[in-house]
């Protein structure tokens, strides 16, 4: 039976209390770094949003002396440029080259809005244009260039489509980081499957509620976006590892959403939100389909290049950790033979010694390293990425012997005892070379030194020889 090895309580005095201090800044970064990030990223930009240059339209040669009053009214608001006539305003709104466009008129002034691209931000428009119209004596007539579907009263519902998608899509990642056993290449199409299915069952169930017109082409766009959350996502974890979920959930959460321009117009929130408008997967993907749906395909290529580069990122990514770490695997296996003698030689106290403490995983989707039963795995259990068996000379099996599994600097990962039958199993195992030390106390030591790898579980038997008794005992 598989068990971990005990840790010794810590004493008083400040060793105690450093030690209380990590072990607390290890756990709790996390839920502090979300905390500091929902207010700062969504109190800051959704508190009171207002409109920061919104692009309008207007027919007719009075446009300077409305932007002037307009300046001086709300500075930074509004950025007005002139085209010739009402028609020319209608279709700035629909070719998307303005957010909105104003006809000038004594009596009937007119006002073309869209609100694809948020009803909250019609709504500040309707205000202002309203107070513009009534002070000139007229009475504004607003005019809807680019509705949204029947289902979509609000303007978000496209939002919340593309949310569905985005946020299950690093959730898989980091999901498949306990599925040990499967290599890079299987956890890549698997998160292209996740991902395809997403995209389809996302689209018809919008479909069905009547958020989003019926057009499939849709259905490709919403892949690439997955695949750009998912494949970045998983090109990270080398180079970030336990701190993987902070950086993931603060890219495609804490900063994605709010410079979304899905549920807040990108318009009414803060100037590093609107920066970050162009970059991120998640408002690139809402820009494609709105062009998509309401605005006859405009600038759908330009946001599809995005979320392709997005994706190629994530492939380089992916790339540089497969190179990372083929070249710490050569650099081990050159000193492989020098470590496992060395390792041999020494009581397998001493090379178990640990020369820092293990990092504490602050979240519960990474593997540990643990012992786990050699049989009978059953589902939400770690697959074991170790396993072997332990006999004696005439092959015969050994229970209880101790198996205890170091990394890099000898620092111990793992503990187990094996059973009945002689066998034991480890589980998440740093993707790296590590000693395996076969331990009893009337046996001799034996070590041996493999490659844990994700996706390519390995075995290590021993047989372990009794140890010679000592001349003079009289046995």
């Amino acid at each position: 039976m598989a068990e971990h090895k005990a840790e010794p309580e810590s004493g008083g005095g400040p060793s105690a209390l450093r030690t209380t201090v990590r072990t607390l800044a290890e756990t709790l970064w996390f839920p502090a770094f979300f905390f500091t990030g929902f207010l700062v990223c969504y109190l800051l930009p959704f508190h009171n949003p207002v409109p920061h240059h919104v692009d309008v339209a207007v027919a007719g040669p009075t446009a300077p002396q409305l932007e002037q009053a307009l300046e001086h009214k709300s500075p930074g608001a509004f950025d007005i440029h002139q085209v010739a006539d009402a028609d020319a305003a209608h279709d700035a709104v629909t070719g998307r080259e303005a957010t909105a466009g104003y006809v000038p008129d004594a009596k009937q002034p007119q006002l073309y809005v869209a609100k694809a691209d948020g009803y909250s931000l019609e709504s500040v428009l309707q205000k202002t244009f309203t107070s513009v119209a009534q002070q000139s004596g007229g009475q504004l007539q607003v005019h809807e260039a680019a509705p949204t579907a029947p289902g979509d009263g609000m303007g978000t519902g496209l939002f919340y489509v593309v949310l569905a998608c985005t946020i299950p899509s690093y959730i898989s990642v980091m999901m498949l980081l306990r599925a040990t056993t499967f290599g890079r290449r299987k956890k890549v199409l698997t998160l292209a499957a996740v991902g395809a299915v997403e995209s389809v069952v996302a689209f018809f169930v919008a479909r069905g509620m009547d958020v989003i017109p019926n057009e499939p082409l849709a259905i490709p766009l919403i892949f690439l976006m997955t695949q750009a959350v998912a494949q970045t996502s998983l090109g990270l974890v080398p180079f970030f590892k336990q701190f993987f979920p902070g950086v993931a959930m603060g890219l495609f959460v804490l900063l994605s959403m709010p410079s979304s321009g899905g549920a807040i117009p990108v318009q009414m929130v803060p100037g590093f939100f609107r920066a970050l408008h162009p970059i991120m997967p998640m408002g690139n993907l809402i820009e494609a389909l709105r062009g998509l749906f309401y605005f006859d395909g405009k600038d759908v290529w330009r946001h599809v290049l995005v979320l392709c580069a997005w994706i190629v990122a994530g492939a380089a990514l992916l790339a540089l950790g497969l190179w990372k770490e083929r070249r710490a695997a050569r650099k081990e296996a050159g000193n492989g033979t020098e470590a496992e003698a060395e390792v041999a030689a020494d009581e397998p106290q001493a090379a178990v010694t640990p020369s820092e403490p293990p990092v504490e995983d602050p979240s519960f989707e990474l593997p540990r390293p643990s012992a786990v039963p050699p049989h009978l795995h059953r589902m939400g259990q770690q697959q074991p990425t170790l396993t072997g068996r332990v006999t004696d000379e005439g092959g015969r099996a050994v229970h209880g012997v101790a198996i205890t599994v170091t990394g890099t600097h000898g620092r111990e990962l793992v503990r187990a005892i094996t059973d009945e039958n002689g066998e034991y199993a480890a589980a998440g195992l740093p993707d790296e070379f590590v000693n395996v030390i076969a331990s009893s106390p009337d046996r001799l030591a034996a070590v041996a030194r493999v490659r844990a790898r994700d996706g390519h579980p390995v075995r290590q038997d021993f047989r372990l020889d009794r140890r010679p008794v000592p001349a003079g005992t009289g046995r």
